[in-house]
């Protein structure tokens, strides 16, 4: 079975030492992404503008391949499978992993998921009202009624796509990127990204 936990060990150094922040690491089987291989995500983005540009997808998916392949010339298998490496940017409507990503994006809508129920519900949608830090709570107003919802319940949480979100989002990097793309709200939610493909 695949460590993820060992995954993020080797791959947040690399991507720490090209001066970004990693934002999450998943393992797609091949169910999930309709593919005969496994996807292996990792989402990061630089700190000044919360995203990464194509040039910075492939320079840290090469370094990422690079430190996989030693480990496996070592002897160490992360992922048994043949699997396809996917670096990308958050994207606008990002999904919100840390405790900075909810304090962040305070005052934008947000959807959460949760492991367990809490008042009967695992799903919130609404507002994020206020991030506490020192209790790691969330609060998020959903139909006119605001929750505390505990990070470490949080099993899944993203930003939702809204003019306002859009607004805020702004300035971002937009070289390469064509004017009218602006115009276009699916095109401001798809996160630059660089795909490889591995062996087994």
């Amino acid at each position: 079975m695949t460590d993820i936990a060992r995954i993020i060990e080797i791959v947040e150094p690399e991507v720490k030492a090209l001066g970004f922040d990693l934002v999450r690491v998943r393992l797609y089987g091949k169910s999930e992404v309709g593919d005969e291989e496994h996807t292996l995500q990792v989402m990061a983005e630089r700190p000044e503008t919360g995203q990464l540009v194509i040039e910075d997808c492939a320079a840290l998916s090469h370094r990422i391949s690079d430190k996989i392949d030693a480990l496996e010339e070592a002897g160490e298998m992360l992922i048994e499978d043949a699997y396809r490496l996917e670096v990308s940017s958050p994207g606008i409507d990002r999904p919100l992993t840390r405790p900075k990503d909810f304090a962040a994006w305070i005052g934008h809508e947000a959807r959460i998921e949760l492991a367990e129920l809490l008042d009967n519900r695992k799903r919130f949608r609404g507002d994020l009202k206020a991030f506490d830090a020192e209790t790691g709570t969330i609060s998020i107003e959903d139909d006119g009624v605001v929750y505390a919802v505990p990070f470490a319940l949080v099993t899944n949480a993203k930003l939702i796509l809204t003019d306002r979100l859009i607004a805020a989002s702004r300035p971002v990097d937009t070289s390469g990127v064509d004017e009218e793309d602006f115009e276009d709200e699916d095109a401001l939610a798809q996160p630059d990204a660089f795909l490889e493909e591995q062996e087994d």
